[in-house]
């Protein structure tokens, strides 16, 4: 027999075993049959080099439609049985195949993580970089290194999280009490690694999640999202640390909002001060929300105190900075005019869609 007579003869078998295959399965085997690596036609494609070179375009070109032919045909046919056992299947089920289908809701970001990445964009535009650290820090970036004495409020067990106690020997050691590694509080011991590793000028944020042993209440959550400030360069100045959160409130909360700026402590800046931003609901003239006051309190920041500096071998005779801390769940708070923090964490979705 011919090569043109085993194509022709391929061909017609394929056409014949399509017509009496009643299952995908079938179908598969014919192509298995005829296009597998030990198929029919691959046999014929591999006895082309023994064609004559006059005769080999035409029988190329002849072994080529046929293969196109048998390969389509048998898509042809898989998909028609493909489509029958779906139709039995859902007369099977009694299933109405003209009703819509069901839409599933489209996901989308949690508001704390839409609002920091804002705040993210915000820093990022003025020329900040984005740092990161460890959940888990040690006392001395969490506190010392930051200017926080050992007598410091903030570092006994009743505002931090404690990991291991620090007791003298012979002793028992118990899960809570002051020792030197905890749960960060703030995201500023970030701040530190960064000085540490990085020469001035250094223009950067820290966002991410802190942790305080609070009772979860309306303003207060013992797990929380902060995003810390910090700008270490030449000629720093608290003009320069105004102008950067105007911006920034304006940015967050809208371009008819105000801010003032009140005298306050931090062991980290000096001088230091809160800033607060004018009531959204009232417009500053003072209501249940903002206490009758016209303001709300938004975020804490000062300039770098000169002995946190010295930790990190920054001269401060030759730079100067400021830092800032800002709660992301208190600017939800403040921004949508939500009175209950918890709101945000309860994961009740009614809420959560409308955002």
């Amino acid at each position: 027999m011919s090569m043109a007579e085993s194509l022709e003869a391929i061909q017609h078998e394929v056409e014949q075993g399509l017509a009496q295959a009643s299952s995908p399965e079938e179908i598969e085997a014919i192509r298995v049959q005829v296009l597998g690596k030990k198929g029919s036609l691959t046999a014929v494609m591999h006895m082309m080099g023994s064609v004559s070179k006059e005769e080999r375009p035409h029988m190329g070109k002849l072994a080529n439609d046929v293969r196109e032919q048998v390969t389509s045909l048998i898509a042809k046919r898989k998909s028609e049985l493909m489509d029958a056992c779906m139709l039995k299947q859902f007369e099977a089920q009694k299933v109405d195949i003209t009703l819509p289908g069901r839409a599933y809701p489209k996901g989308t970001q949690h508001l704390i993580s839409s609002i920091r990445e804002e705040i993210e964009d915000i820093f990022t535009g003025l020329g900040y970089t984005v740092e990161d650290g460890p959940y888990v820090e040690t006392t001395y970036y969490n506190f010392t290194a930051l200017n926080a004495p050992e007598d410091h409020p903030s570092r006994s067990a009743k505002d931090t999280f404690y990991l291991v106690d620090r007791a003298p020997e012979g002793k028992e050691h118990h899960v809570l009490g002051e020792s030197d590694v905890l749960l960060r509080t703030q995201t500023s011991g970030v701040q530190v690694h960064v000085m540490e590793h990085t020469k001035p000028p250094i223009y950067m944020i820290c966002p991410g999640t802190v942790f305080r042993p609070d009772t979860a209440d309306a303003n207060h959550l013992p797990q929380f999202t902060q995003v810390e400030g910090l700008v270490v360069d030449k000629g720093i100045t608290f003009g320069d640390l105004k102008g950067t959160l105007d911006y920034f409130c304006k940015e967050i909360f809208g371009k008819d909002r105000k801010t003032r700026y009140r005298p306050h402590f931090f062991p980290f800046t000096e001088p230091s001060c809160e800033v607060d931003v004018s009531c959204g609901v009232c417009k500053g003239s003072g209501c249940r929300f903002c206490k009758y006051t016209g303001w709300l309190e938004i975020l804490g920041c000062g300039l770098v105190d000169p002995n946190v500096f010295g930790y990190v071998g920054i001269d401060p005779e030759v730079y100067s900075g400021f830092a800032f801390g800002i709660g992301v769940e208190r600017v939800a708070a403040l921004r949508y005019d939500l009175p209950d923090l918890r709101m945000l964490m309860a994961g009740d979705m009614r809420f959560l869609r409308q955002f």
